[in-house]
């Protein structure tokens, strides 16, 4: 976590007086931090180089002093004031002065914890979007027939965040996969074959080349475009090579490479949002039930990055009854679910509980039952203006910089 500071203050004030109640304000921040900040004083020539860059304004008299600055500074603002000197004064100027130019920005004020949290989850989004820009996604065939709404707005896309859309050919995997050979799998797969050869059943032996394959082509194609995650349009792969992609999708999702089903980007990009953000691809659902009452909703699918089980087994494609799929059991716990629209104007975040996993006949194979923590959601989202029907699930509580990250576009 590298953040800069870099100062603002009147020549009116008295020099060493306000070097000495900053420096205790200071030192208070980079202790509840757990991390020092660079100074780099009233210098901006490097402004925009660090995982956060932070403006602090010491005194009143200071917004002359901005505008001298302004064209040095880019992106979103970040300001921090004591409310000493008149800092809070100046800062507030200084944000309308922002906003009357079209650009964004927040004064960060309160207690030296909040100010301290509030700069850690800052450094995350900038980081995160750091990340994310100049990656390729590819989109491995068209979006399944039945996403009438999830599209994608590529340029969007491009504007927002620096992610490029790769269209890559369904045609050109088939072809991949067909002359796929897996004999030197890396670690993480390497233990998966190792476990479905002990314990898989054994009607699903005659998968077992076909998913591997699929697993190996796909990585050719990771390699040959560059990407950084991928979405599928899994279900051609059931007549094409007579499987599913269920198990490829789980051990790139373990490796750190999103990796969605059907085609979904909107999907895609909230899994790359997440990875970015949490450091997990997440696991990419369909909501199955819901109970608007108790605030409880089942969610399934047949595959889940292998990072975020605490056991699985296989099984077959749920619709389908062919290929490798996965049958995972989650830690309970907090979850956050996250999703974005395709061309980034709208997002859902919400915290919720999961409370145990499934088993049933009549729904994809990985089952979990979570609990939201704000039960309006279910009538008032869910069922009333949902983005799509894909919704992504990650571990831990991560509203709050979910929607730190959204405001930052």
């Amino acid at each position: 976590m590298r953040i800069a500071l870099y100062t603002l203050t009147s020549p009116l004030h008295d020099e060493a007086a306000v070097n000495g109640s900053s420096a205790a304000f200071i030192k208070d921040i980079e202790s509840s931090l757990g991390t020092e900040f660079i100074f780099r004083g009233p210098d901006f020539s490097d402004f925009g180089s660090h995982d956060l860059d932070v403006i602090y304004v010491r005194t009143g008299g200071t917004e002359g002093l901005f505008r001298e600055v302004f064209p040095l500074i880019k992106g979103h603002v970040h300001i921090l004031t004591s409310g000493k000197s008149n800092s809070l004064a100046a800062s507030m100027e200084i944000l309308s002065f922002l906003r009357q130019q079209g650009r964004f920005g927040e004064i960060i004020h309160g207690t030296v914890e909040y100010i301290a949290e509030r700069l850690s989850m800052l450094s995350k989004v900038q980081a995160a979007r750091k990340s994310l820009a100049g990656t390729n996604l590819g989109v491995v065939g068209q979006p399944s027939d039945w996403l009438i709404s999830s599209h994608a707005d590529a340029k969007a896309i491009s504007a927002k965040l620096g992610i490029n859309l790769v269209g890559i050919p369904i045609e050109e995997l088939v072809c991949e996969i067909k002359a796929a050979s897996y004999g030197n799998l890396p670690e993480q797969a390497l233990k998966v074959k190792e476990k479905f050869d002990s314990c898989a059943p054994k009607a699903l032996a005659r998968y077992a080349d076909g998913a591997f394959s699929i697993y190996a082509a796909l990585k050719k194609i990771v390699t040959k475009y560059n990407l950084s995650g991928l979405t599928l349009r899994c279900f051609d792969l059931l007549t094409a090579v007579g499987n599913t992609g269920c198990l490829a999708l789980a051990i790139l999702g373990s490796e750190g490479i999103p990796a969605g089903c059907e085609g979904d980007v909107p999907a895609l990009l909230s899994m790359a949002i997440g990875n970015a953000l949490t450091g997990v691809c997440g696991f990419q659902s369909n909501p199955s039930r819901i109970n608007p009452e108790s605030g409880e909703i089942v969610i399934a699918h047949c595959t889940i990055p292998l990072n975020m089980v605490s056991s699985y087994g296989f099984n077959t494609h749920f619709e389908s009854g062919i290929g490798v799929a996965i049958c995972g059991c989650l830690p309970t716990g907090d979850v956050t679910i996250f999703k974005v629209s395709g061309d980034l104007s709208r997002h859902f975040a919400c915290q919720a509980s999961l409370t145990g996993n499934l088993n049933e006949k009549d729904l994809c194979r990985t089952q979990i039952v979570l609990n939201v923590a704000e039960k309006d959601v279910c009538r008032n989202y869910f069922l009333s203006n949902p983005i799509g029907n894909h919704h992504v699930v990650f571990p831990g509580h991560h509203k709050a910089l979910f929607e730190s990250f959204m405001e930052s576009l």
